[in-house]
């Protein structure tokens, strides 16, 4: 392939002017996973979050809401990669202004992600298309239709009490394993609700991820006496890349039985 400079557009329909891309910066720990395991050696710095894979040795350059934007100048990348919810636009602005370019990733639905690791990987980073993400689509693909549904509420964050609301990655997840978010019509996407106002709703199941709040059995359960809840993996609820394969039989395993009530959404044998 040509090394020419070139322009594209990210998901926000920003153009961004490319050339090679050889060394990356990621502000995101799902993507930082997706360029490691699709060109390895690409990646020159990451957040502090970015934990996967075990024992990645780059640059750290702070936290996704934080970052050392100093730092990342001084690395050089070829590329940063950013997601419009994960990282404050200021920093971007930052970063796009000392001629960084920057490709921000906007994902709220299954198939928005497929299509947007495709488009990263392959069109910005100009990588093979991997096995992996093809493994990922036919992993959810395979889901069958689940034979009851349940109303749940889900929580983010506590001390406030924060939820999924509307036009969710995580909540989309959850709606196609049978799990339907009480608050995916609400006008905002991660609402602040008081735990009175989340009991009142009556949820017949409370997801309880342990990010980006570190959600334990002993640590929010107690704020829902009476209702089933599941403790389950936030990597796979919430990132978009490799752990995508394997989520659909995680999530499934992590919500069929909360302890304190019945079985989660049951399936044809």
């Amino acid at each position: 392939m040509s090394e020419a400079s070139r322009t594209e557009t990210d998901d926000q329909g920003t153009a961004v002017r490319l050339g090679p891309v050889r060394q990356v910066v990621s502000l995101v720990p799902s993507l930082t996973e997706a360029l490691a395991a699709t060109g390895p050696g690409l990646l020159v710095g990451a957040t502090e979050w970015c934990t996967h894979p075990a024992g990645l040795a780059v640059e750290r350059i702070g936290g996704t809401k934080n970052p050392d934007v100093a730092r990342i100048i001084e690395l050089g990348p070829d590329l940063v990669v950013a997601n419009e919810e994960e990282n404050r636009a200021p920093d971007l602005a930052a970063l796009r202004a000392a001629g960084i370019p920057v490709w921000v990733t906007e994902v709220r639905t299954l198939p928005q992600a497929l299509s947007s690791l495709d488009r990263l990987l392959t069109v910005a980073c100009r990588l093979p298309h991997p096995a992996w993400l093809d493994a990922a689509g036919a992993a959810w693909e395979a889901v069958e239709e689940p034979l009851t549904r349940l109303r749940a509420v889900v929580p983010v964050w506590r001390r406030p009490w924060m939820v999924l609301g509307r036009d969710t990655f995580a909540g989309d997840l959850l709606r196609r394993l049978g799990v339907d978010v009480i608050h995916a019509d609400h006008a905002e996407r991660y609402p602040a609700i008081p735990i009175a106002e989340l009991l009142a709703a009556g949820p017949q199941l409370a997801v309880l991820p342990d990010e980006p709040y570190r959600f334990t059995a002993t640590d929010g359960p107690e704020a829902f006496p009476g209702t089933p809840c599941a403790l389950v993996s936030g990597r796979h609820l919430t990132w978009y890349g490799p752990s995508l394969a394997e989520a659909p039989a995680v999530l499934t395993a992590q919500l069929r039985t909360a302890p304190g009530g019945r079985p989660c959404p049951d399936r044809e044998a």
